[in-house]
């Protein structure tokens, strides 16, 4: 069964490349930022979950696509709806350093790229 590409993994593809838009090097950069940091629910274990999900991307992003498992799949679209709603909340005020824009770098979508 070996190369069988994980189920699912098509269908999402695309969303997954227009939702994650910094590179795995621009987004491990930003997730050593205090900005990046700042945002997001620890769940009380000091580390956020979108924090969380920037590091997984950057795996899933340096993996080649035959690798992918069902669950970097399940991953995939946890972050592709989470970017889409996101999305959708866009403040009025300042983008550029909101709270909004950061917690969706830590999902590897910069809104202003």
């Amino acid at each position: 069964m070996a190369n069988q590409r994980a189920e699912g993994l098509d269908d999402v593809w695309d969303d997954w490349q227009d939702a994650v838009n910094m590179t795995p090097k621009q987004l491990e950069e930003w997730l050593e930022t205090d900005e990046s940091k700042s945002v997001g629910d620890t769940g009380g274990d000091g580390e956020s979950t979108g924090h969380q999900s920037g590091r997984r991307i950057v795996e899933i992003q340096r993996t080649k696509k035959d690798d992918l498992t069902e669950d970097d799949v399940a991953h995939m679209r946890k972050v592709v709806g989470y970017v889409h709603r996101h999305r959708a909340q866009k403040p009025k005020d300042d983008v550029e350093h909101s709270k909004w824009r950061y917690s969706l770098m830590n999902w590897g979508n910069d809104p202003l790229a």
